[in-house]
């Protein structure tokens, strides 16, 4: 029979490439990531892994393992999780990733009130932007990731993960208070052509939305001279150096004057701010009672929610 333990060590080989970064994620000597590697080829009778260089990387059969070992995982977090429902109790550790924006508008004023509640469970906050955030929860490094999609830039679902929908945040724009666009009561797009625009980090989501909008909208490709995902920085770019930018409103409340904010012109833009986790554990009553925190915090808040 297969070991769990080495069908793991195979599955986290598959997405991180090497043994040596399996043996930093999962506490093990790479000696010892090899070692179980090979018993558990001999187990399976077949090749697993072939050398290359100095590294490994998995043959054909391999990799047809590792899909299957992916399964077997969810299905033993899932009767984990399933035993923790039955018991009825709310504890534990949770690894909750969000990003900045929602970190300090969502996640940490519902801490308080989860531990008041729970007193058992533990909540550990990773500030991680969803590029980074979704593929360490498919691998296990976190247990639950609060992210954002906007229009214009939706996300792929992976199968291996369940998303739900938690609120939804207007998109405005942020221009400087002497900007001629900032008499008028909603901005379009064309108002800011050949402007200098602050957004995201390239390769995000929101600087994938700003560069779709401004070419729907607009007709023209946005002068991004600053990739940031730091809303409080794209204010002070904003009201310091004359630059532009399409913001969500969560991230409007701070100290920083020098800027007002518009909607768009050409009707509303939002975000889906929305949690995952892995299949198998969904229903944790940890996972579930952190969901339901963050969901009281949104409503709180005023966000539209999706419950």
């Amino acid at each position: 029979m297969l070991d769990v333990r080495r069908l793991r060590l195979l599955r986290e080989l598959s997405e991180r490439r090497t043994v040596t970064a399996v043996a930093e994620a999962l506490s093990y000597t790479p000696s010892a990531v090899s070692q179980q590697l090979a018993a558990l080829e001999r187990d399976a009778g077949v090749p697993l892994t072939e050398r290359v260089g100095r590294g490994l990387r998995l043959t054909e059969a391999g990799h047809r393992l590792a899909r299957h070992a992916d399964a077997v995982i969810a299905r033993l977090e899932a009767a984990e999780a399933d035993l923790e429902h039955a018991s009825g109790l709310v504890s534990g550790r949770v690894r909750l990733a969000s990003f900045q924006t929602a970190a300090h508008a969502l996640v940490i004023p519902a801490l308080g009130p989860l531990e008041a509640e729970f007193p058992d469970l533990q909540c550990e906050l990773i500030q991680a932007e969803a590029e980074q955030a979704l593929p360490a929860l498919r691998l296990g490094d976190v247990d639950l990731v609060l992210a954002e999609e906007y229009d214009h830039a939706p996300r792929p679902r992976d199968p291996a993960l369940e998303h739900r929908d938690l609120c939804r945040d207007a998109l405005v724009f942020a221009v400087p208070e002497g900007h001629p666009a900032a008499a008028k009561a909603a901005i379009g797009f064309a108002d800011l052509r050949g402007h200098e625009w602050a957004g995201g980090e390239l390769g995000t989501a929101w600087n994938d939305m700003i560069q779709r909008a401004c070419r729907i909208h607009g007709g023209y490709d946005p002068d991004v001279r600053h990739h940031v995902d730091d809303v409080r920085l794209i204010l002070s770019l904003v009201a310091g150096r004359g630059a532009v930018g399409l913001v969500p409103a969560l991230g409007l409340h701070n100290e920083i004057e020098g800027f007002v904010w518009r909607p768009p012109a050409e009707g509303r833009l939002e975000r889906r701010i929305f949690t995952a986790v892995r299949r198998g554990t969904a229903e944790r009553p940890a996972l579930q009672a952190v969901r339901d925190g963050l969901a009281a915090q949104a409503r709180a808040l005023g966000l539209e929610t999706d419950e």
